[in-house]
């Protein structure tokens, strides 16, 4: 039975400066665990599902952001800072607001065919480096302050994926969180 999970994922300059990091980390150091995946913030843990409940998931991921979106905050998402840490380097990031989001999508989206609950994320990071050989940490950590800017202009798509048992990506969903801009109204 395949897995599902929410992310939220960047996109612009600094999702850039991220594809440049991953490139230049593997080819000097080899992969490590941040390489398995696509850059991004776990909302959720993963969760088995059948694959037929998939646009149902999707359906009820888009009406949580909907419902809230008029509060939404500009950053959607904070990056607070480059943190390296002895076997993980990585972005802090924080988002009140996201965490609305997605106790909502918990609440909302039932399943007859899941057995166990959404597991909501409560530390919300963007993985640079983990699962590393100790001797690589400095220069790891050196190239991610040298490529990596935390200040960076960033978008953020909020994505629903399902990983297959051969480790496949299908990206169900992809949400852009923009600001809803606010109407205006004329002064006579």
């Amino acid at each position: 039975m395949p897995q599902f999970i929410v992310y939220a994922c960047p996109v612009g300059e600094l999702a850039d400066q991220l594809d440049v990091y991953f490139a230049k980390s593997r080819s000097m150091c080899g992969r490590n665990s941040a390489h398995d995946y696509m850059p991004h913030c776990m909302l959720t843990g993963f969760f088995a599902e059948q694959p037929s409940a998939a646009p149902n998931y999707a359906q009820r991921l888009q009406r949580s952001y909907k419902r809230l979106r008029r509060s939404q905050p500009d950053p959607v998402i904070a990056v607070k800072e480059l943190s390296c840490r002895d076997n993980w380097h990585g972005l802090e990031l924080e988002s009140d607001w996201l965490r609305k989001v997605m106790v909502d999508f918990a609440c909302t989206a039932t399943s007859a065919t899941r057995s166990t609950p959404l597991r909501l994320k409560e530390w919300l990071h963007l993985s640079l480096a983990y699962d590393f050989q100790p001797d690589q940490a400095e220069e790891l950590e050196l190239l991610a302050h040298e490529l990596v800017n935390p200040t960076a202009s960033v978008q953020w798509e909020l994505r629903f994926y399902q990983r297959n048992s051969d480790n496949s990506w299908h990206c169900h969903q992809s949400i852009k969180m923009k600001k809803v801009k606010e109407k205006v109204s004329e002064i006579p």
